[in-house]
This record gives C-alpha cells, structure tokens and sequence, in this order.
C-alpha cells in the first residue's frame, strides 16, 4: 500500500459522484444478547471508524500495513479469523446490525486483535471516504441475493458499485466473492463480463476456486447441508 504523505490522500468522491440511494441491506436487528450489548456500549468506540469524514487509515490502525476490507461481516467469524491469521495486515469490517457487531467485537476481544476496525456506516457512504489505492483487497462473502424479482436493484454487487470500488483498491487489488445462490451467481457472471475495469482472473463466466484462507463458517455449513452449491469468484482491478 502506499505511504501516505501526511494527512488524508484524496479520495474516490468526484465531481460527477452520486452516493446510492437504493439500500442492499434491511436493519433486521433480531435478538441481540447480553454479552452483545455489553461489548457495543464498552468497545464499540474503540474500534469504530469515524462517520462522516475522509479517512487516513495511517491514523486509524496507528501504522502504514496493507489493508483489507470485508464487506457485510454478519458475526465476525470469517474476518476476526482473517485478522487473527495475518497480524503484519489490517482489516475493516463494515457491518449494519448490531448484533453481528457486536458478536464480531466479542471475538475481536477475545483474541486480542490489534489489526481490526468496524466500520457501521453504509459501505456506498463509506467507499468515498477511502484514500484512492488504499485497499489491498476486497472480501464479500455471501451478500444478500435478494432473490425476488422485484428487489433485484437491491442486491450490493451492480456495476455501480464497482465503478465506486474501484479507485480504492490498489493496482491488480483482488476482490474475492463467494455466494451459495445460484441466480445471483448467474447474475455476476453477466456482470463481470461487462466491467471493463475488472478482469475475472478464472476466465469468462468462470468460478474460482475456493479461496483457502477463508474459514467454513456457520452460514456456510448451513448452505452446504442444504444442498446449496458455493460459487467463488475473484476479480483484480485491471
């Protein structure tokens, strides 16, 4: 990653930007425990990324390291393990529901993790906010498919998205994808065909191969013993 420079580097909001207003996410909060609620009132401050203005991540993690992002964590198991596997990286989870948040900031403490921020803001409100060619990579593991017709436009993964995406990442920064719906991977392959910005490094309308440091978790397993196939795919900025 870059070294900054001194202060924040510019930032992926441009003259011709417009944030989304279509939601890829619904707060359903669900039962939250206690041991939740107790680590979002106690350490959420910590380790929250600031809302509202453009980040220097040198500031943010207290150290210049390669940074990664996961986008929708839900619990916290796959990136608090990321992070734990890989101390010499940083990593930011961006979560909206509290409970998984608070889920994630128990295991955080648990494993004492140094190299871990949670970010709680929107990630289309968050991606402007990023120094350009900031992020070592992308991990979006099992977004909501949004299955029905009618809430397709919902869904994260659009064109738009990557076009918002792609100013973060480092050059050939690789953005690793893995969903257990069968229409929404049918989805990406037309769309990766299209995004001139992005090189699907399987081939065209390939799936990748699992990628080996992301661990099984339980969202996972539940999809395998239902008998959901798992599509991988990973693009590198061109």
């Amino acid at each position: 990653m870059p070294e900054s420079t001194g202060g924040v580097r510019s930032t992926v909001e441009g003259p011709g930007y417009r944030p989304r207003t279509i939601r890829s996410f619904v707060r359903r909060e669900g039962r939250m425990t206690a041991a939740q609620s107790r680590a979002l009132e106690a350490h959420l401050a910590g380790l929250a990324v600031p809302v509202g203005e453009n980040l220097d991540l040198g500031s943010l993690f207290g150290r210049q390291a390669p940074t990664y992002l996961e986008i929708g964590s839900g619990n916290g198991e796959c990136i608090a393990h990321l992070a734990s596997k890989s101390p010499a990286n940083d990593y930011i989870a961006v979560e909206v529901h509290r409970p998984g948040i608070g889920h994630l900031l128990n295991l955080a403490l648990d494993a004492a993790l140094t190299n871990l921020r949670v970010s709680t803001d929107d990630v289309h409100a968050l991606l402007p906010r990023l120094p350009r060619e900031s992020i070592a990579g992308v991990y979006i593991f099992f977004p909501d498919p949004w299955p029905k017709l009618r809430h397709h436009k919902r869904r994260l993964l659009q064109a738009e998205f990557f076009t918002a995406l792609e100013p973060c990442l480092v050059g050939h920064g690789r953005v690793h994808i893995a969903t257990d719906s069968l229409n929404y991977a049918e989805h990406l392959r037309d769309l990766f065909g299209a995004l001139r910005q992005w090189r699907n490094l399987a081939g065209p309308s390939q799936t990748s191969p699992r990628l080996k440091r992301r661990p099984l978790t339980r969202f996972e397993l539940r999809g395998i013993a239902a008998g959901r196939q798992i599509h991988d795919f990973t693009l590198a900025r061109r």
